[in-house]
């Protein structure tokens, strides 16, 4: 069944876009239509040249209070093919820097988009928590082990263990967030970081991403220095800096890859 209000929204500021969840009578949780829908709005800006970061937040002050849980017996039917772990995978291989942006509630399904992001920037008032022991479900596996590769094991265990809610400050300490703002500043702060990735080589910074997340073969990261080669990129950035004056970049994926263009990272194994 429908929740009424229950919806993503998308808003673009530039080279910058924002993708809100929104469902204010759940704490912004996760229906079952949303997580189809992410993929969707995902593959949509993704074929926009024009963006060069985004930006995944909740609304009115709380992040996202988890997954609705509404249809039991579908969601332990889907184990690991479940909709809100293909959402997560769709959210990690966008081929764009991605930053959650984090008040209130990051919960269940809620932490699980926020860790599929590239960086993670928090309101004090944050509190985060990854449930399942407390309602005896298996945390799905990709989910799993990409927090442990965020946090380190032991702190991915406390948190899978206990399903104990942790604050802002532990969150930093454990580097399950990358910087903690008083909640009236979040916001300036990740405009200010969405803009300085915008400014930055997207060659460099989409060659990065690949890499960081293991997705580049040897293959791939050849034909990475070819561009870097082939493109001018650093001729221009190396004359930036010794001029003193803002670099003018401009590389581009080959428009001839269309969909599967080599900006968009290969599937992980």
């Amino acid at each position: 069944m429908a929740v009424p209000d229950a919806e993503l929204t998308v808003g673009t500021t530039g080279p910058v876009a924002t993708i809100v969840i929104s469902n204010p009578g759940r704490r912004n949780a996760m229906t079952p239509a949303m997580w189809r829908r992410l993929p969707v709005l995902l593959d949509r800006l993704e074929a926009d040249e024009r963006i060069r970061a985004l930006v995944l937040t909740g609304a009115a002050g709380t992040f996202c209070a988890g997954a609705d849980l509404g249809d039991l017996d579908e969601l332990l039917d889907a184990g690991d093919a479940s909709i809100a772990v293909a959402a997560e995978e769709r959210l990690a291989a966008f081929a764009r820097p991605t930053v959650a942006a984090i008040e209130g509630a990051c919960v269940g399904g809620g932490c699980q988009l926020a860790v599929a992001c590239d960086l993670r920037l928090a309101a004090a008032d944050a509190r985060f928590g990854v449930p399942p022991a407390r309602l005896g479900l298996v945390y799905p596996a990709p989910t799993t082990r990409r927090l442990a590769r965020l946090v380190g094991p032991s702190a991915a265990k406390h948190l899978l263990f206990t399903a104990e809610l942790i604050d802002a400050e532990r969150a930093l300490r454990i580097g399950l967030v990358d910087e903690v703002l008083p909640p009236v500043g979040l916001a300036a702060r990740v405009a200010a970081l969405t803009a300085t990735i915008a400014e930055r080589s997207r060659l460099t910074v989409a060659a990065a991403k690949e890499i960081v997340d293991d997705r580049a073969d040897a293959e791939r990261i050849a034909w990475w220095h070819r561009q870097v080669r082939d493109s001018g990129e650093a001729r221009e950035g190396v004359a930036a800096a010794n001029g003193r004056r803002a670099p003018r970049f401009g590389w581009a994926p080959p428009a001839a890859d269309g969909p599967s263009t080599p900006e968009r990272p290969a599937p992980g194994p």
